[in-house]
């Protein structure tokens, strides 16, 4: 019990009243050395992985457009769904239903009022919303242990080794800017903006259900502690936990209704081979890691499956407020009890982004000659990493 009453005292910090009445532009202003420290990282990853492209005969347009699933939302923003694609020796079923639909109806949205192409609207989605996912970042740092707390966690977002996925024509800058912003609005009891956010997450990314299973646990926590002190109840921590689920179920509903069958999302993702099987695959190929042998890319994502469980206790046993423990759990569990598409967990796990708060507050406690150090060989091997598995690595993202 006396854990319970811990969480829920710590769950939900209020800001200076002061710091509200001033508005966005002063928290943007706040915010800004944090957003610039992201935009220079990024951007110098976008203009190694665009020589290096040159440089193999390759558009950089193409590579951060229509990539992978880039060129998935790109058909789906211009013929809308039905496309369906069998794999080679039939034992894989590509339907395009598999994806979720707010990111290629934003793509064909702002393309009927934009000149610049489809491609380039998708880029420029995808950009702006890293951009609003950092500033979201940041706020929760900063609420949670300050400013100096924030500005080394958006650095140490940028410089992780999938972020090069954030200047990609993806839907993880999307969803974790509604899921920040969400998550930011849990934390200072804005609770019909938390809703809100939960369900545009809930449209971008099937793991956009941690952004609702998050809102539904702080107001729950919210509403036990209301009843444990007699204050009165809040109508709109419920109508909160109501209508988050509501973007997820309602497009895994759609599904449904066109397949003609209640579990249709499922169904279509088991045909692209992906299932939920509480680990096994991702067991099986750690086994396999140990007594064989694969490429760098491999290693590498089952590196970072340990840190992020890793970073995931140490969170847990500093006592990270609740709504951010359930929001990283349920990522990770998405993660790692998935089946196949081994190289894709980093980037599914990219929206974790509380995970790396001890990091963060251990390294505001350093030199500032320890912080550059660190930071500094971070870039190195992120940049190139980038790079390498971007254009060189022919392992899914």
């Amino acid at each position: 019990m006396k854990t319970i009453d811990a969480f829920t005292r710590r769950f939900a910090p209020i800001l200076d009243p002061r710091s509200q009445r001033r508005g966005w532009r002063f928290a943007l202003g706040k915010a800004l050395p944090a957003l610039m420290s992201f935009a220079a990282v990024r951007l110098t990853g976008v203009v190694m992985a665009t020589l290096w492209s040159l440089h193999l005969g390759r558009h950089p347009r193409t590579v951060f457009g229509l990539e992978w699933d880039g060129r998935w939302y790109w058909h789906i923003s211009q013929y809308g769904y039905g496309l369906i694609v069998h794999g080679k020796g039939g034992h894989s079923v590509y339907n395009d239903l598999a994806f979720f639909p707010l990111f290629p109806g934003l793509i064909r949205a702002v393309s009927t009022v934009t000149p610049i192409g489809p491609v380039n609207v998708a880029l420029l989605i995808a950009w702006s919303a890293a951009l609003v996912a950092a500033w979201g970042v940041y706020a929760i740092g900063e609420l949670l242990h300050g400013r100096h707390v924030g500005i080394i966690l958006v650095v140490l977002w940028a410089l992780l080794p999938h972020a090069i996925i954030l200047t990609m024509a993806y839907t993880e800058p999307l969803m974790t800017a509604f899921a920040a912003w969400s998550l930011y609005a849990v934390l200072t009891r804005r609770w019909l903006t938390a809703g809100t956010l939960a369900v545009l997450a809930g449209l971008c990314r099937p793991n956009g259900l941690a952004v609702a299973v998050a809102v539904v646990t702080g107001a729950v926590a919210h509403l036990w502690q209301l009843r444990r002190t007699g204050e009165p109840t809040a109508p709109r921590a419920w109508a909160a936990a109501v209508t988050a689920p509501l973007g997820w179920l309602g497009y895994i509903g759609w599904v449904g209704l066109r397949t003609r069958n209640p579990a249709g999302y499922f169904h279509v993702q088991s045909l692209w081979g992906s299932r939920f099987d509480f680990g096994h695959y991702t067991a099986h190929t750690f086994r396999h890691l140990i007594v064989g042998h694969d490429t760098l890319v491999v290693y590498a994502t089952a590196a970072i499956i340990l840190g992020s469980l890793l970073l995931f206790l140490f969170c847990t046993l500093n006592g990270q407020p609740l709504p951010l423990l359930a929001y990283c759990a349920v990522l990770i569990v998405m993660a790692v009890g998935g089946s196949h598409f081994f190289t894709s967990k980093p980037r599914f796990l990219l929206p974790a982004f509380p995970l790396l708060l001890p990091l963060a507050l251990h390294l505001a406690r350093s030199r500032l000659r320890t912080i550059a150090v660190l930071l500094t060989a971070l870039a190195g091997v992120s940049l190139f990493y980038g790079t390498y598995l971007l254009t060189v690595s022919h392992r899914a993202l």
